[in-house]
């Protein structure tokens, strides 16, 4: 017996990263800031809520310096704490 049924259809994540080009030793990742409202967009929902690290593609470091930098931006009232 499988563990697995065979009718359903598992989602790829390839090519829904959000940093495609992530490649290579020296590539440092997007500078997280919170004042950068246009990247920080992204990784919120549209209710606002902040996207898990499967969903946004990112790694454990630089999750949590989006959270940070959200965080920072709510607080600064660039981003709303709710959905628009």
């Amino acid at each position: 017996m499988a563990r697995f049924s065979q009718t359903k259809k598992r989602r790829s994540l390839k090519g829904k990263r959000r940093f495609r080009d992530r490649a290579g030793k020296d590539w440092k990742g997007p500078i997280v800031d919170y004042k950068e409202i246009d990247l920080l967009r992204k990784f919120l929902t549209a209710s606002s809520k902040m996207m898990s690290r499967k969903r946004a593609g990112t790694n454990a470091p630089e999750q949590r310096d989006i959270r940070r930098a959200i965080k920072r931006a709510r607080f600064m009232a660039l981003l709303p704490f709710t959905g628009t």
